[in-house]
């Protein structure tokens, strides 16, 4: 294993030193033991063969029982203590992948799909702690068995112990050979189950579009191409360990026939006791089993190193969008409400052309502030960057004053409420839903906000009200339902700014106006940005922002645009058109 490997894993096992020294210690101890009870054995037999007791066999034989008992429990303590360990390890590197993910932007996970970023916090974390108990355990076994037991051999007999030894070099270049296949092999095996756990994952969140559109068949067809590939590169795996691992085994038993073959000879010559002979063959019989199981010491090894890989390219990844070192305070009691962008520019690292160019606004605290234009033209984009959800540069985006890049994420966000276009719901109730910012919040502002977001009223009819499970991502509310429970849930917290991103799609016109009006009468210290495709809604704001191509191409009230040759009044003459259709 690489240095950089072995680094990592001392400093996954530092906080838990005391428990692997421990656990190592008593592994000594047993092989300590493991070498005594033969040298007992050859003693007794040496002995007998001059003068035989009964009570003398009843002695060794009770030695014998002692001894093989104690080993057993502190192998216990070893194996107890070194896969809890593992265990412990384990727990550290899901807390930490979980904290890191938090920490990361939205973009993060654009890039990585959920299926892959699970598999590394499970799989690849599973057989990483199986390298720090099971690896470590059989590793420090065989190295004491071998320092151990080796030196005793040499003190019986120098010529019988390097003749069954003669193997073990054979042995350390089959598994070199082996090693590098083991490890492209598994790393194969551990990005198939990647791509396996994204389309289960993609599956389950997308069922109801998948029946929708009749795709059971494809979809079934796909996850079995996938899970065959699967299948194949486990196999190629399995065909590579069970070839090994035979070989393995195979030439360690080599050693008890060389044993079996000269020490006969030794014995008639007068070279060795019969104790000795015995002794001899029981210790060539303890180097088998762990010499055996490095086969699969390897194994863990590979699957260990591939997977630290793969879990560190998680954790060394560092978050674009940070609290900076020298960032300002600003308490919630003091933001205002104020907005200023000066040519704000933002492009996306695959975007052709800049999502934002040049935007320049001043918001005044409390002001309405309705957002339009064409799909594309970057209106997402600017509500994304308000609250620092993309990486925007310095001396572009203020509020109250105030540089968004020099405050604290936290205090930024406390100060934004937003509402986006997907309206994501967790599997619990409405009630929990609309209050999941402010978890403690008490039910009758829970209800207001319901009241504001023109909710309550269908909330009541539901059989258990606000107690009503909701389902995975919302599933049993309609998309109107979905997108009002969200913006119930933004004014809960009732923050100085709310940002709703096109959140009333899905809502009618004359809803999303009285619930805009309800914010207006309801929160008049409210700055209010909202994104809407819903013209006669925008149409009561305080000032409408035109955007196209990532610019405000203008701005002003409704009576004013209208008038106005240009964008606005070209969307404005559509929405009167569909309206007529209807």
């Amino acid at each position: 294993m690489a240095r950089s490997q072995l680094n990592k894993l001392g400093t996954y096992l530092s906080p838990h030193w005391p428990s692997a020294a421990l656990g190592i210690g008593a592994l000594f101890v047993v092989n300590l033991v493991g070498v005594w009870i033969p040298l007992l054995i050859r003693n007794g037999i040496d002995e007998l063969q001059v003068t035989f007791s009964f009570g003398r066999v009843m002695y060794y034989a009770l030695m014998v029982l002692v001894l093989a008992s104690v080993m057993w429990v502190i192998r216990m303590v070893s194996r107890i203590t070194l896969f809890g360990v593992g265990r412990q390890v384990e727990f550290d590197l899901k807390q930490r992948i979980f904290q890191h993910l938090l920490a990361m932007e939205p973009a993060y996970f654009g890039r990585n799909t959920a299926g892959e970023l699970i598999s590394r916090a499970t799989s690849d974390v599973d057989n990483i702690r199986r390298l720090l108990g099971f690896a470590i355990l059989s590793l420090a076994n065989t190295l004491f068995a071998y320092a151990l037991t080796v030196p005793v051999m040499l003190s019986i007999s120098v010529r019988l112990t390097l003749i069954s030894l003669l193997v073990y070099p054979v042995m350390l270049a089959l598994v070199q050979t082996f090693s590098d296949r083991l490890r492209r092999q598994q790393l194969d095996v551990q990005e198939r189950i990647a791509d396996l756990s994204d389309l289960i994952q993609e599956d389950m969140s997308g069922i109801a579009l998948i029946k929708i559109y009749a795709q059971e068949d494809n979809e079934r067809r796909a996850f079995d191409r996938l899970n065959n590939r699967l299948l194949d590169t486990n196999l190629t795996l399995a065909r590579t360990r069970t070839t090994l691992f035979p070989l393995l085994g195979g030439l360690a038993s080599i050693s008890l026939l060389v044993i079996l073959a000269t020490g006969a000879g030794a014995i008639a010559d007068g070279l060795l006791t019969v104790g000795d002979f015995v002794a001899l063959l029981l210790y060539v019989e303890r180097l088998v089993f762990p010499t055996a199981l490095l086969g699969f010491t390897i194994t863990a090894y590979q699957r260990g190193e591939v997977s630290i890989n793969r879990v560190e390219e998680i954790l060394d990844a560092e978050p674009r969008v940070q609290t900076a070192s020298t960032a300002i305070p600003l308490p919630l009691e003091q933001v205002r409400g104020a907005l200023e962008a000066r040519q704000l520019s933002y492009a996306y690292p695959d975007g052709k052309a800049p999502a934002l160019d040049g935007v320049n606004f001043a918001i005044a605290p409390g002001e309405q502030i309705a957002i339009v234009g064409p799909i594309g033209s970057g209106k997402s984009t600017l509500a994304n960057a308000l609250p620092r959800l993309l990486d925007i540069g310095p001396g572009q985006l203020y509020l109250d004053g105030y540089d968004v890049t020099e405050l604290p994420l936290a205090d930024l966000r406390r100060a934004i409420a937003y509402v986006p276009q997907d309206s994501f719901l967790f599997s619990t109730s409405i009630n929990d839903n609309i209050r999941y910012g402010v978890p403690q919040m008490e039910f009758p502002e829970v209800e207001y906000a319901a009241k504001q977001a023109q909710m309550d009223t269908e909330i009541a009819n539901f059989p258990q009200q606000y107690d009503t499970i909701v389902g995975e991502r919302g599933i049993t509310l309609s998309g109107g339902q979905r997108q009002r429970t969200a913006l119930a849930r933004a004014l809960v917290i009732d923050a100085p700014i709310l940002v709703l991103d096109d959140a009333l799609s899905s809502v009618d016109n004359r809803t999303a106006t009285a619930i805009l009006n309800a914010l207006s009468e309801g929160t008049q210290q409210k700055t209010v940005l909202f994104i809407s495709h819903q013209m006669s809604a925008a149409a009561t704001a305080d000032r409408i922002f035109v955007m196209d191509q990532g610019r405000i191409v203008q701005q002003g009230h409704h009576r004013e645009l209208v008038q106005q040759a240009g964008l606005y009044r070209d969307l404005w003459e559509q929405h009167q058109l569909e309206s007529a259709l209807q």
